[in-house]
C-alpha cells in the first residue's frame, strides 16, 4: 500500500510545500453567481471553489457539480433566453449556495488521517487551514497519491 512506503509520519504540510505556487480556488461568501462562474472557470485546476468570510477563514464550499445544478436549475423557465439566465438567478451569493461543515485539513494532521477522511467523505480535494480557520492551502486526492508515490523507496 502507498502509506506503507512512508517514513515516519507524513504530514499534510509536506504535500501542500510542494503545492505553494498554486493560487487556491477562493471566492467571498457575497460574491454573485456571476463572480462564482467566472471564478469556476479561472481556477481550471479545481472543481470546487472555497467559501470565505472577510477574515479569510473557511465558510462552506461551492462544487462544479452544484454550480451547474443551480445555473441550468428546472424551476427556471425552460424557455428563458440564455441573455436573461444570468440576470434571473444573480440575486443569489455563494453564501446561499455553498455547502457548510466543509471536509478541512489541518497542515500538522497526518497524510494518513486527511486521506481516511477524503475517503469517507467522498471528496477528491479540499482545503488546508491554519489555526484561525484561514486557508492556508489546498490539496487533491491527485496531490496526496503524487506525493506517496514519490516516498518510494528505490
Amino acid at each position: 500500500m502507498l502509506l506503507d512506503r512512508t517514513k515516519g509520519k507524513k504530514k499534510i504540510e509536506e504535500v501542500a510545500a510542494k503545492l505553494e505556487d498554486r493560487e487556491l480556488p477562493v471566492i467571498h461568501e457575497n460574491a454573485g453567481v456571476k463572480e462564482i462562474v467566472e471564478a469556476m472557470i479561472r481556477f481550471g485546476h479545481s472543481r470546487i471553489l472555497y467559501v470565505v468570510d472577510d477574515g479569510g477563514r473557511l465558510l462552506g464550499t461551492i462544487s462544479l457539480g452544484a454550480l451547474v445544478r443551480h445555473v441550468f436549475s428546472r424551476s427556471h423557465e425552460p424557455r428563458i433566453h440564455a441573455r436573461r439566465l444570468m440576470t434571473a438567478i444573480t440575486s443569489e451569493n455563494a453564501r446561499h449556495m455553498m455547502q457548510k461543515n466543509p471536509v478541512f485539513a489541518g497542515k500538522e494532521e497526518e497524510i494518513k488521517v486527511v486521506l481516511e477522511r477524503m475517503i469517507e467523505s467522498n471528496v477528491k480535494e479540499i482545503a488546508i487551514i491554519d489555526d484561525e480557520g484561514k486557508i492556508v492551502g489546498d490539496i487533491t486526492m491527485l496531490d496526496v497519491l503524487e506525493f506517496l508515490l514519490a516516498q518510494k523507496e528505490p
